[in-house]
């Protein structure tokens, strides 16, 4: 029930489809000769797009979750596991083409095959099932062998939990799976954004993962003030920024999560 309402939410909630809403609102009123409330809701929908396309509002909303955590230096020696979060391809093509096309989260999956060559004798999990609420989509667990198999790994080592459909079940499912053993050490691979909410539920989970951070969306060197990044990034950047803070909140709220933000030194 938590996976579908929170899908419904954010479908009215993210800034274009907000801006939509407003603009449709503001025609209802015109239709029906309600200027004050028209021009009300076409001025709403306009700061909307000019704060979320136009200003640095979604690259700031990303900077504290970006720089919560780092990669661990110096590196491990040595590592149990690689857990790879799924969100890094596109379902719906990848089951109709049957390749592995990859969305703006796909570092994720690079730099798995990385860290497999890296670290030859860990363990590899791909955590993510096909959590999409409104179209069919291939989990990124079951897309994920196709590519890294070619890009050099071995298809025997790449451990699958495909039925997870959110970063909740991605904790849950992956920590009965996997049954760490005392001292193990196991790297998180997720997009950086996307690491302290993930952190928060493996932690929850009674998994504690070291964090590695990939697929950053911002420079963090953004300030207050107009972007210097094209439309389509910016208004990319708020949805990811709120989108990721009120899972923070709602998470929180739920008690899914002990904090809203987890702390840096429990690594």
């Amino acid at each position: 029930m938590f996976h579908y309402f929170s899908a419904i939410f954010w479908a009215l909630m993210q800034p274009v489809n907000m801006i939509g809403l407003f603009i449709l609102a503001a025609l209802l009123a015109a239709l029906f000769h309600r200027r004050r409330l028209s021009i009300l809701a076409a001025g709403l929908g306009l700061f909307i797009l000019v704060l979320s396309g136009w200003t640095t509002f979604g690259a700031l909303l990303l900077h504290p979750l970006e720089d919560r955590f780092q990669k661990p230096d110096p590196v491990p020696e040595q590592v149990g596991g690689i857990i790879v979060l799924g969100g890094g391809f596109e379902g719906a093509i990848n089951l109709a083409r049957g390749g592995y096309e990859l969305n703006a989260s796909g570092d994720r999956f690079v730099e798995a095959a990385i860290l497999a060559r890296r670290y030859p004798e860990a363990r590899l999990v791909i955590s993510g099932g096909s959590g999409s609420v409104m179209i069919d989509g291939e989990g990124d667990a079951d897309t994920a062998p196709r590519l890294l198999e070619a890009l050099g790994v071995e298809g025997s080592r790449i451990e699958q939990e495909n039925q997870s459909r959110d970063t909740y079940e991605n904790a849950m499912m992956t920590r009965r799976m996997v049954e760490p053993q005392p001292g193990e050490q196991w790297l998180l691979v997720t997009s950086a954004f996307h690491m302290p909410r993930s952190v928060s539920l493996f932690r929850k989970a009674g998994f504690n993962v070291t964090p590695w951070p990939v697929d950053y969306k911002t420079a963090g060197t953004e300030g207050v003030g107009l972007a210097e990044d094209n439309l389509l990034d910016n208004l990319r950047n708020t949805t990811v920024g709120l989108r990721e803070w009120i899972a923070l909140a709602a998470y929180r709220l739920t008690g899914r999560t002990e904090t809203l933000l987890p702390a840096v030194a429990d690594r």
